[in-house]
């Protein structure tokens, strides 16, 4: 099937890239935590982004999951601690369920003066979300369920991450309203956005590293004449636009086919997340020394892919759910992916340990 993008959803992206980029520079995307969140969120919003969160039987526009991973991506791209991942995620857990209140509350999402954090149900009872820091609700999805944590309780707290551009925020003690319902479709929806925005993120890393190969001389050549940077850069367009393609069909089978979501969504999600870390990785490898310095913006890219690629379902989760969705092999642990789940880069268990949502692993690069 040959896919491209309307005119339509190529203003989409014009327009997010337009307002996303004027904001956050190399420099800029620094900022950490509710700061950068705070100063982002209503230029997002009175730009009519935050309704793009919803889905259609939540009150949402007639845009589906592509546009919104449009939006997403060019998130990533910038690194923009903006609060819509969070928003969008507890959107598309309460906009699916049959439940009119739980609609209504994700219905609220919309219009910029709520937002909603999300995150997962650990082991333990508590939850580790993001885009939490002045939340009204807090959405935790686990196996089996998720609860809604109305509102925000007080005594969350931040809990220091790989990622320096977003918070994160381990919820304890909370009593929460549980729902069921179409949380794996939900579940499916997000780990595509999850793999928009890794997109993003290893679309921007290749753009530094190219442009440094450019401008970076050795021997009176630049560093990108030498097949070993070139052919390094070479596949990272490849990596790119292999993970780019496979979110795009992601979410244009949301939209229109959705029983196929379970393998498409697991496709995405593997091919993003190891572009995310093999292209961040290699970008950081071709700016040399200077790409190990605190002062160039690479590392922060390198951390985003690390993270991000660990939220939900993990690498080896997902290439066993595609090998039982084939017939190939059962999967290791049933149809649906364990929401606490949580890999190290690459998709292996960090020395057998589950890794929480962010944080870094012993013996995991940093």
């Amino acid at each position: 099937m040959r896919f491209d993008l309307s005119d339509e959803e190529r203003a989409i992206r014009e327009a997010v890239q337009g307002l996303c980029r004027a904001v956050y520079e190399q420099r800029a995307s620094k900022m950490a935590g509710a700061d950068g969140a705070d100063e982002f969120w209503p230029k997002l919003s009175a730009s009519g982004w935050a309704q793009l969160c919803l889905p259609r039987l939540a009150g949402g526009h007639e845009a589906g999951l592509l546009e919104l991973c449009l939006v997403i991506e060019e998130l990533g791209y910038s690194l923009a601690p903006a609060r819509y991942m969070g928003n969008a995620a507890a959107a598309l857990v309460l906009g699916g369920l049959d439940d009119p209140h739980q609609r209504g509350r994700a219905a609220a999402l919309g219009d910029g003066e709520r937002w909603a954090g999300f995150g997962q149900l650990l082991a333990d009872g508590a939850g580790l979300a993001v885009d939490t820091a002045g939340a009204d609700f807090v959405v935790l999805i686990g196996d089996g369920g998720a609860v809604v944590v109305d509102p925000t309780p007080p005594g969350a707290t931040g809990t220091p991450g790989l990622d320096l551009t977003r918070r994160f925020t381990r919820v304890s003690g909370f009593r929460g309203e549980r729902v069921t319902g179409r949380l794996q479709e939900a579940s499916d929806c997000i780990e595509v956005l999850i793999a928009a925005e890794l997109v993003g993120v290893a679309q921007h890393a290749m753009e530094l590293a190219v442009e440094h190969a450019k401008q970076r001389e050795q021997f009176g050549r630049p560093i990108g004449a030498y097949q070993a940077v070139s052919h390094r850069c070479a596949d990272m367009l490849v990596a790119v636009e292999s993970a780019r393609s496979a979110v795009l069909s992601a979410a244009w089978t949301a939209d229109h086919m959705l029983e196929e979501l379970p393998f498409a969504a697991s496709v995405a999600k593997v091919s993003a997340a190891q572009a995310g870390w093999q292209v961040t990785a290699a970008a950081l490898q071709v700016h040399g020394g200077m790409g190990f310095t605190w002062e160039h913006p690479i590392h922060l890219f390198l951390r985003r892919a690390a993270a991000s690629s660990r939220m939900l379902g993990s690498v080896d989760a997902h290439l066993d759910r595609i090998a039982a969705l084939n017939g190939v092999a059962a999967a290791s642990s049933g149809d649906a992916l364990p929401a606490h789940e949580l890999v190290a880069p690459g998709g292996r268990l960090a020395a057998g340990r589950v890794t929480p949502l962010g944080q870094q692993a012993a013996g995991q690069p940093g």
